[in-house]
């Protein structure tokens, strides 16, 4: 098998990455830089200088852009930084054809790779030394751009968006410690649940609420067609909770009357009707 070490020694950068079109390669990341709605009426057309010459449909497109020029110019350096942009310039005209997706994003691949015109290094260990820098090299582009530390995992999110993997991961255990609190006490309420979870929103409780009706639910008509509970009498803590919870009621105030009102007459009479040994 390879190693690590004799691959990184067999590899060698590609050529002439370096004469990519500047003007291309933005085009090919328009809709990063501004958005899909904005890169729809707009294209960047030509350099002057450290001028970027923005081709639009209509004149609202052009302004609507050039009150956004400074986070544009940012996002700019962060992708295509050679040659600098500086300022931005708007003309009303005719939108060029998209270019191929695959073909672009194959030029923006060999411009962004930053071995691409350098020779090749004489050890494994340059290389992976080499590596590090281009990396840390993006990633000073990026803060400088405005991207955000995700306070978790430490990468890099661009401006106004949250690190979507830690976000859903910290969305799961709200929903799960939300599940459990729902189960065991009830009666808490979403003030009294969110005191215990952390950032728990209404709708997320509101959410897992809904599920949690649900499944259970779900499982206590289940033992009523089978006209039978498990041993261990889940279905009894099940039907506890669910009343408590659909009725929004502390548990001194639920009368026999309002179990039965809640789980109907089939499963109140297979929970409680006789007392099982």
């Amino acid at each position: 098998m390879l190693t690590l070490t004799d691959a990184l020694r067999a590899w060698r950068p590609g050529s002439g990455a370096g004469n990519a079109d500047p003007v291309v390669l933005l085009a090919a990341v328009w809709s990063e830089i501004v958005g899909a709605s904005n890169a729809a009426k707009s294209a960047p057309s030509k350099i002057v200088g450290d001028v970027l010459v923005v081709t639009t449909a209509a004149g609202v497109w052009s302004q609507s852009l050039s009150l956004l020029q400074e986070p544009i110019l940012a996002a700019i350096a962060a992708r295509v930084p050679q040659p600098p942009v500086r300022a931005l310039r708007f003309r009303v005209g005719v939108l060029p054809r998209a270019r191929s997706a695959p073909a672009a994003r194959a030029e923006v691949a060999a411009a962004r790779r930053p071995s691409a015109v350098r020779p090749p290094s004489a050890t494994a260990e340059a290389t992976l030394a080499r590596w590090r820098a281009s990396v840390e090299a993006q990633r000073r582009a990026k803060r400088l751009a405005g991207w955000n530390l995700c306070d978790r995992c430490e990468a890099l999110v661009a401006p106004g968006t949250a690190c979507a993997t830690c976000a859903r991961t910290q969305a799961e255990a709200r929903a799960a410690a939300t599940a459990r609190v729902l189960f065991e006490a009830p009666w808490l309420g979403f003030a009294g649940t969110a005191r215990l979870i952390e950032a728990l929103t209404l709708e997320e409780y509101a959410a897992t609420r809904r599920a949690l009706l649900a499944r259970w639910w779900g499982e206590l008509k289940a033992a009523a067609r089978a006209k039978r509970i498990s041993r261990s009498g889940r279905e009894r803590s099940i039907a506890a909770s669910y009343v408590v919870l659909e009725s929004g009621l502390n548990p001194d105030r639920i009368s026999p009357a309002t179990v039965r009102n809640a789980l109907g007459d089939e499963i109140y009479q297979l929970l409680y009707g006789t007392e099982r040994s």
